[in-house]
């Protein structure tokens, strides 16, 4: 499997040329964040290339994403990290072949690494069709670019989707459209049934891959007490025991609290759709949150905003993303969810 020769000839795609792709091959496997990030790219894509539709690798776990937008013909699951830790097992080398035969079943007309990192573009050398993917100057990691036939610039500054975006525009040769224009695609998730999720409610994602990203359990108490007492809902979602147990000291202060049981993604995106606002931490769930166009607050102690945070769609209500000691006070973030409660898109991040 992990054999690609950098030598292979591989035909660049032609972007000067009369835009003809119809049929492409997308490798944006985690994070959660990152595969929400690429969605714009494919509905803009969509719009130049009307007859376009697209198969995509994501990391079991995150594959069910892609598979909400209409372009999306077949997603391949990949299991690298389960891999890694059972590389020595011979059911996981069987599971690789599956999945090298799986990428390797079709022809594209363009494979697109949009992740910039060696174990994407690895994948990338699995399919049969031209490669294109970021230049040494804009992958995560340099060495990846040397996997692709066509290098294409995306300045790191840039936030995430407009790096996407760019990728994806030069990669098919049209000239990408206002910043502001972002279109997720994503089709409307059905309800699911949980005990005691009625009425308008607040959904509170507390939990967050890197303990410096975190909320302060004490400013959430003070933030979600004020949501309460306005007649709203608070549900806590958690994912592992560090995010259980935090819920649970967060509802010995919200008595009416909704912890959510334990869910896969496919469940908790019906919930995420149906919350009248979003409040969270930089994860990946506030970007999936944005793609469902809700009204949500982020909340960033640490990472800048204007490269990762979450964006709505122009014409949906808004996603205001906070940060700075000032902007993430219980009562300054509380005033803000007000604003979006009443329906004022014009709030303005700190």
């Amino acid at each position: 499997m992990f054999n690609a020769s950098l030598t292979d000839n591989v035909t660049a795609f032609d972007a000067g040329s009369a835009i003809s792709v119809m049929h492409i091959l997308i490798v944006k496997m985690t994070s959660l964040g990152d595969v929400v990030h690429m969605l714009p790219a494919l509905t803009e894509a969509m719009r130049h290339v009307p007859d376009l539709h697209a198969d995509w690798v994501a990391e079991e776990g995150f594959d069910v994403i892609p598979s909400w937008h209409p372009a999306v013909r077949r997603v391949i699951p990949s299991a690298l990290r389960r891999w890694r830790k059972h590389i020595v097992q011979a059911e996981t080398w069987r599971e690789i072949r599956r999945f090298r035969d799986a990428i390797h079943q079709e022809k594209y007309d363009l494979v697109l690494d949009g992740q910039g990192l060696l174990k994407s573009a690895v994948v990338t050398r699995m399919a049969r069709g031209p490669v294109a993917g970021l230049d040494a100057r804009s992958a995560r990691e340099p060495l990846a670019s040397l996997f692709y036939g066509a290098r294409f610039a995306a300045p790191t500054a840039l936030h995430a989707i407009t790096r996407n975006r760019l990728l994806m525009a030069q990669a098919l040769g049209y000239a990408m459209g206002d910043e502001t224009d972002i279109r997720y695609g994503l089709s409307a998730q059905d309800g699911v049934a949980v005990p005691g999720l009625v009425g308008d409610y607040v959904l509170c994602l507390h939990g967050t891959a890197r303990p410096e990203k975190e909320y302060p359990e004490a400013d959430w108490v003070r933030l979600l007490q004020q949501v309460a007492a306005r007649g709203l809902g608070v549900v806590l979602p958690w994912g592992n025991e560090r995010e259980r147990l935090r819920a649970e000291r967060l509802s010995v202060a919200l008595p009416a609290a909704v912890i959510l049981p334990k869910m896969g993604l496919a469940d908790l995106a019906s919930v995420i759709a149906g919350a009248c606002i979003v409040l969270g931490v930089d994860t990946g769930l506030m970007h999936l949150a944005a793609a469902f166009r809700r009204p949500g607050v982020g909340l960033y102690p640490t990472t800048p905003p204007a490269r990762f945070g979450a964006r709505n769609e122009a014409d949906a209500p808004a996603m205001v993303n906070l940060s700075g000691e000032s902007a993430l006070q219980p009562e300054q973030v509380f005033h803000v969810v007000e604003s979006l409660f009443e329906g004022d898109k014009k709030v303005e991040p700190d």
